[in-house]
C-alpha cells in the first residue's frame, strides 16, 4: 500500500509538479525579445484578429476573456497581487502563462498515458520511461522562449491525437476513430498544423502488404480523418474572411541566410534524428519515415512562411519521434 502511494506521489511530481516548475521558469525566468511587447502589452493585441490569426478561434476567443475574467478577480478581489504581478509582465501575459500552463500539463499527463500504452521493452522501466518523458518535456519548454496563445493548445490537441490514433490502432474500436475526428475537427480551430494528425494517422496504418493485396480498408478511415480536418478548414474560410489569411510573408531567403534561423533549423534537424535513434525497433523507424514524408507539406509551408528560429514549428514532429521510438507497434508489418 505504502509502495503504491509513494509511486503516485513520485508520478504526480514527476509529470506534473515539476514540468510546471521548468514551464514557469521559462516565461518568469529568462527574457527575449520575443516577450518584451507580451509582458507590456495590456489586453490581447488586435493583430491576432487579422490575417492568418484570425482563424485561431479557440485561442484568440481564451486570450480575451481569460485576460477580462484574471484582470477582474485581481482587481476586485486580490488587489494586493498587483504590485506583485506588474513587476514580471502584464495582465495579458500573466493570463497567456495560465492559459498555456494548463493545455503544457495536459499535454504532459496525456504523453504519460502514451508512454505507458505499449511501451517497448526498454521503457517497462518506470525510471526510464520518466527519463523520456522529462526529455520531451524539456523540448516543450524550451521553444517557449517564442510564447504564443496557441501552440501550448496545439500540441495539447495533437498529442491527444496520437492518443487516439494508437488506441484505435490497438483496439480497433470506432469510438478511438470517432473521439480523433472530433479532435482533429476541434483542434482546426487553434490552428492549422492539426493536419499532423492526419500525417500520424496515415505513417501509423498505412500497410505496404495490404496494398500489395489490395486491401483499402484503411483508406476509408483516413479519409474521414482527413474530411473532420476539410470540414473546420473550410468552414471557418467561408465563416470568417480576411483579405491576407494565406501568410504574414515570405520567409524562405531568411531561413537560409539568417544564422539565427539555420541554428533553428539545425535545432529541429537534431532533434528529429535524435528521436530517431532512440527507437530501438524497426518498425518504429519506418513509422517516422512515413511519418516524415506525410508531414513534407508542412515542412514546406514552415520553411517558405515560417521561421526556423521560432523552433516551437518542430515540436510535433520531435514530439511525434519520441512517441514512435517508445511504442510497441505489435504485429506491424511495414
Amino acid at each position: 500500500m505504502l509502495k503504491k502511494n509513494d509511486e503516485k506521489i513520485n508520478g504526480f511530481l514527476f509529470v506534473i509538479v515539476l514540468p510546471l516548475l521548468l514551464f514557469s521558469m521559462s516565461y518568469y525566468g529568462f527574457e527575449t525579445s520575443y516577450v518584451l511587447w507580451i509582458k507590456s502589452a495590456s489586453k490581447a493585441p488586435d493583430f491576432i484578429f487579422e490575417s492568418v490569426y484570425a482563424y485561431r478561434v479557440i485561442p484568440n476567443f481564451l486570450s480575451v476573456h481569460v485576460t477580462e475574467a484574471f484582470t477582474f478577480i485581481v482587481e476586485n478581489h486580490l488587489p494586493f497581487l498587483k504590485a506583485f504581478l506588474s513587476k514580471s509582465g502584464s495582465y495579458f501575459y500573466h493570463s497567456t502563462f495560465l492559459i498555456n500552463a494548463f493545455f503544457f500539463i495536459l499535454s504532459c499527463i496525456l504523453l504519460d498515458k502514451i508512454l505507458k500504452l505499449k511501451p517497448v521493452a526498454l521503457l517497462m522501466n518506470v525510471q526510464v520511461r520518466r527519463l523520456v518523458h522529462l526529455a520531451a518535456v524539456f523540448f516543450m519548454v524550451i521553444v517557449q522562449y517564442v510564447p504564443t496563445n496557441c501552440d501550448s493548445i496545439a500540441i495539447f490537441f495533437y498529442v491527444w491525437g496520437m492518443f487516439f490514433t494508437l488506441k484505435y490502432f490497438h483496439e480497433r474500436r470506432r469510438m478511438s476513430l470517432i473521439a480523433l475526428c472530433a479532435v482533429v475537427f476541434i483542434s482546426t480551430f487553434v490552428r492549422e498544423t492539426s493536419c499532423l494528425n492526419i500525417a500520424f494517422f496515415a505513417a501509423v496504418f498505412l500497410d505496404g502488404d495490404q496494398l500489395k493485396n489490395r486491401n483499402y480498408s484503411f483508406v476509408k478511415d483516413t479519409v474521414c480523418v482527413i474530411g473532420s480536418f476539410c470540414l473546420a478548414y473550410i468552414g471557418l474560410r467561408i465563416a470568417i474572411h480576411q483579405t491576407a489569411s494565406f501568410m504574414e510573408g515570405i520567409y524562405i531567403v531568411k531561413n537560409f541566410t539568417s544564422p539565427y534561423n539555420l541554428a533553428g533549423l539545425l535545432f529541429g534537424v537534431l532533434g528529429i534524428y535524435f528521436t530517431y535513434e532512440l527507437s530501438s525497433e524497426e518498425s518504429s523507424q519506418v513509422i517516422l519515415k512515413k511519418y516524415l514524408f506525410f508531414s513534407l507539406p508542412y515542412l514546406f509551408m514552415i520553411t517558405l512562411v515560417g521561421l526556423f528560429w521560432e523552433t516551437r514549428l518542430f515540436m510535433p514532429l520531435i514530439l511525434t519521434g519520441v512517441v514512435t521510438a517508445s511504442h510497441q507497434f505489435k504485429n506491424f508489418i511495414s
